[in-house]
């Protein structure tokens, strides 16, 4: 009887894990208004995308780092904190595994979803 609960205690032992995927809209735009290409990485990946615009990457417990350059050759680069998902926390706490499994997989953590990079 006790190996009936233990595949139940396994599903539900990661919360985040579960429920979110493994990447995160991130919205970019020039303080300008320009257009560019920029370079984002952090431990879980890099991305060369084009500014504006919307992209999926994938959550870390890092900041998310930039290298931008905009078509009129302006430069700008930073970084975007990584921030925790509360809620998902707190659940992955109820369903037993203290988000040990959240911690491991970084999918209890986010970006902003806008962000808007300055440049010189």
């Amino acid at each position: 009887m006790k190996f009936f609960y233990l595949p139940i205690i396994l599903f539900l032992s990661s919360c985040a894990t579960i429920v979110n995927d493994p990447t995160v809209p991130v919205t970019l735009s020039f303080s300008d208004g320009s257009e560019g290409t920029c370079k984002l990485s952090n431990k879980r990946g890099a991305w060369s995308v084009s500014i504006p615009g919307t992209h999926m990457v994938r959550r870390s417990d890092d900041a998310l780092k930039f290298d931008c350059e905009t078509d009129g050759g302006k430069k700008g680069f930073g970084s975007i904190k990584s921030q925790m998902e509360t809620s998902k926390l707190g659940a992955s706490v109820v369903f037993f595994d203290l988000g040990i499994t959240d911690a491991i997989t970084d999918k209890h953590r986010t970006y902003e979803n806008g962000f808007v990079i300055p440049v010189k």
